[in-house]
C-alpha cells in the first residue's frame, strides 16, 4: 500500500524526534502587533483617574507604576537605578516672586530704569532665591560659533565677568535644524566664555513672528530643571547669575553711544535675513535682579532591557524612548472638560513602544545587541527626564548606538507613508526605509523643514551626546480614497493639541497603529542585528560635530 503524503510528515517527525532533534537557542515565531493591545494600553493612560499624567503628579506615577507591570509581565530586566525598573528625577520647580524683578543701565552718570514686564522680561532663577548682578556689556550679534557655516560671534571679544546681549533667532543661511542646533546652544557657549549674564534683544523681525506680549504671559509659569546628584540644577556649577529678554524699542538705549545704532543693525537683519552682524563693546553697565521661590518634587523615568545574545554586542543598545507626562488640568474649573488626557501625545507613543517590546519578547528571536525600552519624564517641561538620562545614563552613554523615538504618533487616519525626522542624517535614515517598504509604507522627506522638529523631542538630548536617532511620525499621505492624511494630521494640531479633546473620544484607527508599532520593531531588529552601529554620514552637520 502506497503511504499517504498527508501521514509521512507526521512520521517523519516522529523518526526525527526518536533519534534526537537538533537543539536550538529559540523558536522564531511570525509575530505582529495586536490592536487590541495598543486600544487598552492607550485607553488606560490617557483614562480621565489620571489626570493628564503632570510630571509629579500622582497620575504621572500610576502610568509610571502601570508601564513597570507590562515591563515585568513581559520578563525584561530593570534598567533603572539599583536594580529597579525606576530612574528617581529629583527636580527644582521655581517660580518668579512677584515685582521682584528689576533692570537697570547705568552710563556715564544716568541711570534708566526699565519697567518689568512692559519692557522687560525675566524668569526665576534655579541657584538661588535672591540674586543681583551687575556687570559691564558686550553686544555678540546672535550669539552663535559654528566655523561650518562662517560664523563666530564671539571673535576678538572677551565676554569673561560680562553681560553679553544678543538678537533673538538666528541668520537665515542657516538650514533649519542645524539653525536649531546652534540656537538652543547660544546660552551655553556663552557660559563657557565667562559671560555672567545675558540680555536677548527682541527683534522687530520676530515681531512679526511672535508678538513680545506673548512672552510676557508666561512669567508667571513656573519653570522646572532637574537636579545633579551634586544637588546643583543639572548638575552645573552656577556662572549666569541673571537674564533678561528686553523689548525693541528700550533696547535701543543699550546702544546711545554704541559703533553701530541698533535701529541700524535692525534694518539690515530686516533687509537682508541671511545678514550677521559684527559684536562690540557697549558703554555702561547693567543691574539685573530677581526673588525666586522654590519647590522641590520628583519624577521617574522606567527603564527596561532584553539583553542581546552576542558575545560582544550584547553590551550595545538599541534604545526606544516615548514620554509619559503631559500636562495635567486646566486650572479653569468652569469648564466642563479639564482634564488634557493627551491619547496622542504622548498615550499613544508609550503605547506603540509597550506593544513593540511584546514584539521583541514574543518573537522568540534571539538579537545580537541589547534593547532598551525607556519611559521619559517631563519632556513637557523641556526635555527633562531625557535630558536627565543623558547625563545620568543608567547604562553607559558610548553603548547606546542608536535612539527610536516615538513621540505623539498621530493615528487617526490610514498613513500610507511615513516622515523620520533625523533620516537625513545619519545611515538610520535607510534603515527606516527597509523597514517601512516590509509594510509597503513609503519614507516621506520632512514636509516642514521650517519647524526643526528634529531638535523638538527626547531623542535631541541623545543626539546632543553623539547618538544617532529617528523621531518618527505618521506621513502626510492616505489609503483610504478621499482621505487628506495631512489635512487630518493639520485639524489634530490645530483643534486638539495640548487641549482636553486630545482624549478617548477622537476616532483613533488602531489598525494603523499596529501598522506603525510593526515598522518600529522592524527598525529595531535591523540596528539590533546590524554588522556595524548606525552612523552619522560624513556630509551630515551632525556628524561634522560628532565623528571626529
Amino acid at each position: 500500500m502506497k503511504p499517504s503524503h498527508i501521514l509521512l510528515p507526521a512520521a517523519l517527525s516522529l523518526l526525527v524526534a526518536a533519534c534526537g532533534a537538533p537543539e536550538t537557542k529559540s523558536q522564531t515565531i511570525d509575530v505582529s502587533a495586536d490592536e487590541t493591545n495598543l486600544r487598552a494600553h492607550l485607553e488606560f493612560l490617557a483614562d480621565d483617574d489620571l489626570k493628564g499624567r503632570q510630571t509629579g503628579s500622582e497620575g504621572h506615577e500610576i502610568a509610571s507604576n502601570y508601564i513597570v507591570s507590562e515591563f515585568k509581565k513581559l520578563g525584561l530586566e530593570p534598567a533603572g537605578d539599583d536594580g529597579s525598573f525606576y530612574q528617581r528625577i529629583p527636580f527644582r520647580k521655581s517660580t518668579l516672586k512677584e515685582n521682584s524683578a528689576s533692570m537697570s543701565f547705568e552710563s556715564n552718570g544716568e541711570v534708566v530704569e526699565f519697567e518689568f514686564p512692559k519692557q522687560f522680561i525675566t524668569g526665576p532663577s534655579h541657584y538661588s532665591e535672591k540674586d543681583e548682578i551687575s556687570a559691564p556689556l558686550v553686544f555678540v550679534g546672535y550669539g552663535m560659533e559654528a566655523p561650518e557655516f562662517g560664523l563666530n560671534d564671539y571673535d576678538g571679544l572677551n565676554v569673561d565677568g560680562k553681560i553679553v546681549v544678543m538678537l533673538t533667532g538666528r541668520p537665515g543661511f542657516l538650514p533649519s535644524e542645524e539653525g536649531a542646533h546652534l540656537a538652543n546652544i547660544k546660552t551655553d557657549i556663552a557660559r563657557d566664555k565667562g559671560a555672567v549674564g545675558i540680555i536677548t534683544l527682541h527683534t522687530p523681525v520676530r515681531e512679526k513672528t511672535r508678538k513680545y506680549e506673548t512672552s510676557v504671559y508666561y512669567t508667571k509659569t513656573p519653570r522646572m530643571t532637574w537636579l545633579g546628584p551634586n544637588g546643583l540644577p543639572k548638575g552645573e556649577e552656577q556662572q549666569l547669575m541673571g537674564s533678561a529678554y528686553l523689548d525693541d524699542e528700550p533696547a535701543a538705549q543699550l546702544f546711545a553711544n554704541a559703533p553701530t545704532e541698533l535701529s541700524k543693525i535692525f534694518e539690515q537683519i530686516e533687509e537682508d535675513p541671511d545678514f550677521s552682524p559684527k559684536g562690540f563693546e557697549l558703554e555702561g553697565t547693567v543691574t539685573l535682579a530677581r526673588e525666586s521661590r522654590h519647590e522641590e518634587i520628583t519624577s521617574p523615568n522606567v527603564a527596561a532591557v532584553l539583553p542581546g545574545s552576542h558575545d560582544t554586542l550584547k553590551d550595545e543598545y538599541v534604545v526606544y524612548t516615548a514620554h509619559s507626562d503631559h500636562i495635567g488640568v486646566i486650572k479653569d474649573m468652569s469648564r466642563e472638560d479639564n482634564i488634557n488626557n493627551g491619547a496622542m501625545d504622548n498615550a499613544s507613543g508609550v503605547s506603540v513602544m509597550l506593544e513593540t517590546a511584546r514584539l521583541f519578547v514574543e518573537s522568540g528571536q534571539e538579537f545580537d545587541r541589547s534593547i532598551m525600552f525607556l519611559s521619559v519624564t517631563a519632556e513637557e517641561k523641556g526635555l527633562l527626564g531625557a535630558d536627565y538620562f543623558a547625563n545620568n545614563p543608567t547604562v553607559p552613554l558610548s553603548s547606546i548606538v542608536a535612539n527610536v523615538n516615538l513621540d505623539m504618533p498621530v493615528l487617526l487616519y490610514d498613513f500610507a507613508d511615513i516622515i523620520a525626522f533625523g533620516a537625513s542624517h545619519s545611515t538610520l535614515g535607510e534603515t527606516v526605509s527597509k523597514a517601512a517598504k516590509q509594510f509597503d509604507t513609503e519614507q516621506s522627506p520632512d514636509p516642514m523643514p521650517e519647524q526643526a522638529i528634529f531638535t523638538r523631542s527626547d531623542h535631541y538630548t541623545l543626539v546632543k551626546k553623539g547618538i544617532p536617532a529617528v523621531f518618527l511620525m505618521t506621513g502626510f499621505n492616505s489609503r483610504t480614497e478621499g482621505e487628506d492624511g495631512g489635512e487630518v494630521w493639520g485639524k489634530f494640531f490645530a483643534e486638539h493639541y495640548h487641549k482636553p479633546s486630545d482624549g478617548l473620544n477622537l476616532d483613533i484607527n488602531y489598525e494603523a497603529g499596529a501598522r506603525f508599532t510593526n515598522i518600529n520593531f522592524a527598525i529595531g531588529k535591523e540596528i539590533a542585528n546590524a554588522d556595524q552601529r548606525p552612523q552619522w554620514l560624513e556630509e551630515s552637520f551632525f556628524g561634522k560635530q560628532f565623528n571626529d
